[in-house]
């Protein structure tokens, strides 16, 4: 039997220099494939820098000066750890058992100053030694080191602001003060819920600390903007704290009453009684409206001032800020209402609060630096190892 063929049955050719399968992502699987080299990092992949940054602010100085060294007593003293630790960091491993990959490289162990890294097992029983009281310690020192770093950077910014926020921390396995709560990316795990203060001028990291998964009290709040005092760099003479509505309380506005601090925070499940004449608008858009009144919320001690933001509610789609509520069930508007001190027109304060959307991505940042690690399930130590990630952090930063 014959069989008919194409006039024309040549492969067609392929572009020289492309490679089959070039536009599909290679995934690293079990099954890829591996292999060891005997290279070592290169002094130029940021430890170089790391150590001079270190020797400018006289790091070592400072830190046997301030920091708290915990009860047990080691063989290679804290500022080897600590400074263990913040290399491994700057490297881009999170987790103490990574230690193994560059224990017995020449760059690491120039910089510790050994010819030998413990074994893991060591900075594992140095981190269960730790706790709140070294935890207060290295926010101690990253205030001496910002100050230093201020100075000698020319920086004398006299205003700043501070951006408080929160955010969920998804565990596994049983870790002391994890608990189920608002994690919108993985429902129904239990997480932790730390929270972190940043500088908005500078972008970085200010104060903050480990919490349990639950939502943030008011007197947590509290104490946190009291925290704030010897922190703030000596030029620093106006603050400026910007908050959501979870920490929306007369106890976080009354610690910023007390210390001095202009405030700029979102309200919930508050209805001030705004002027129906009052409302006015800015610029072009003409859909977006402006408010302002004094109001004493139930339980306060004091009439505050608050400014409101209306928007049509067929474009309150996608808002920026999580709608609070609307003042009446046949109202045509969503609304966005703040709690401040500042005197400003209210779009004017509305847009200086808009200013801290950035503080989400401080906190992406500080997530891919290694916050998002939970090396114990130990607490304490939990709680001081997320200081030493922050400390790391802000080097970097």
């Amino acid at each position: 039997m014959v069989k008919s063929k194409k006039q024309h049955n040549q492969k067609k050719g392929i572009k020289q220099g492309e490679k089959e399968g070039s536009g599909k992502t290679r995934k690293i699987k079990a099954s890829t494939r591996h292999g060891y080299v005997d290279e070592h990092l290169s002094p130029y992949g940021g430890l170089l820098p790391l150590v001079k940054l270190w020797d400018g602010l006289k790091f070592e100085a400072l830190f046997a000066t301030r920091y708290c060294e915990p009860a047990r007593e080691t063989q290679y003293g804290s500022l080897f750890f600590i400074k263990g630790l913040l290399v491994l960091l700057f490297i881009g491993f999170c987790r103490l058992n990574h230690f193994v990959y560059i224990g017995e490289d020449p760059m690491v162990l120039g910089i510790l100053g050994v010819e030998q890294l413990p074994a893991v097992s060591t900075f594992w029983r140095y981190l269960q030694s730790m706790g709140r009281n070294q935890s207060v310690s290295l926010l101690r020192v990253m205030g001496e080191l910002r100050e230093r770093a201020w100075r000698s950077l020319g920086i004398a910014g006299e205003r700043i602001h501070i951006d408080i926020d929160t955010t969920v921390e998804t565990v596994y396995g049983l870790i002391q003060g994890a608990k189920r709560g608002h994690n919108p990316g993985h429902r129904g795990k239990k997480g932790l819920r730390p929270v972190l203060a940043f500088i908005a001028e500078t972008r970085e990291y200010f104060t903050g600390m480990l919490r349990r998964g639950e939502t943030i009290s008011g007197q947590e709040v509290g104490r946190l903007i009291l925290s704030f005092e010897k922190l703030i760099p000596s030029s620093v003479k106006r603050v400026i704290v910007r908050a959501d509505s979870e920490m929306y309380s007369w106890v976080a506005v009354k610690a910023c009453l007390r210390r001095g601090y202009d405030y700029i925070i979102s309200a919930k499940r508050t209805r001030p009684p705004f002027d129906a004449g009052g409302w006015y608008r800015v610029g072009r858009d003409k859909g977006i409206q402006y408010n302002d009144c004094f109001f004493k919320p139930g339980g306060w001690e004091k009439a505050c001032r608050f400014v409101a933001q209306r928007i049509p509610k067929e474009r309150a789609a996608a808002p920026s800020e999580p709608v609070q509520f609307e003042l009446f069930e046949e109202d045509r508007y969503k609304y966005r209402i703040f709690v401040t001190s500042l005197t400003k027109k209210a779009h004017q304060v509305i847009e200086e609060y808009d200013g801290r959307a950035g503080a989400e991505t401080l906190i992406g940042e500080a997530k891919r630096e290694g916050l998002a690690a939970i090396p114990s399930k130990k607490f304490q130590s939990n709680y001081a190892y997320f200081q030493i990630v922050m400390l790391s952090y802000n080097l970097w930063r």
